[in-house]
């Protein structure tokens, strides 16, 4: 059947990220509402951050279209051009391949609830760059290196 039950989509808390870039992103909840009925062509998630948390290191995809509705709560969009407070009803999008380093922090006294729709690219077809920190996901891999090419430690999945 194709309406999700909510309650019984797994609750992912946290990142994959290594330390100590993993440590904003640690109290982030994510639940991937595409997977749960089997979407392949572009995920959606429903995303909690409670006060303080961030949604990600700010980073850009160069494959991959992002987009966030703002649901319930408030939240600071960080790009390239500065900062922007969103509400619930405000949305925001990405571009593939434009190279705006962005990510959502929660600076309120509460939870903001955010639906994430984006691309999916095949496994290692989507390099990302995130701009203020040593890290990168090269072309050909799913997992996080050095700007040098070294990988970082794998976490399990």
């Amino acid at each position: 059947m194709p309406k999700i039950d909510i309650e019984a989509v797994p609750l992912a808390k946290g990142s994959l990220y290594p330390a100590p870039y993993d440590e904003p992103c640690r109290e982030r909840q994510r639940q991937r509402l595409g997977n749960a009925v089997g979407l392949d062509q572009f995920g959606v998630n429903l995303l909690t951050l409670p006060p303080g948390a961030w949604s990600a290191q700010r980073h850009w995809h160069a494959a991959e279209d992002e987009f966030v509705y703002i649901l319930e709560g408030e939240v600071v969009l960080v790009d390239d051009g500065g900062e922007q407070v969103l509400r619930a009803g405000d949305c925001a999008g990405f571009k593939a391949g434009v190279a705006n380093g962005h990510h959502l922090v929660n600076r309120s006294d509460r939870d903001a609830r955010l639906l994430e729709v984006g691309t999916r690219s095949a496994d290692g077809a989507d390099p990302v760059d995130y701009p203020d920190i040593d890290m990168i996901v090269p072309l050909g891999s799913d997992d996080y290196h050095h700007r040098d090419g070294t990988p970082y430690p794998v976490k399990p999945r």
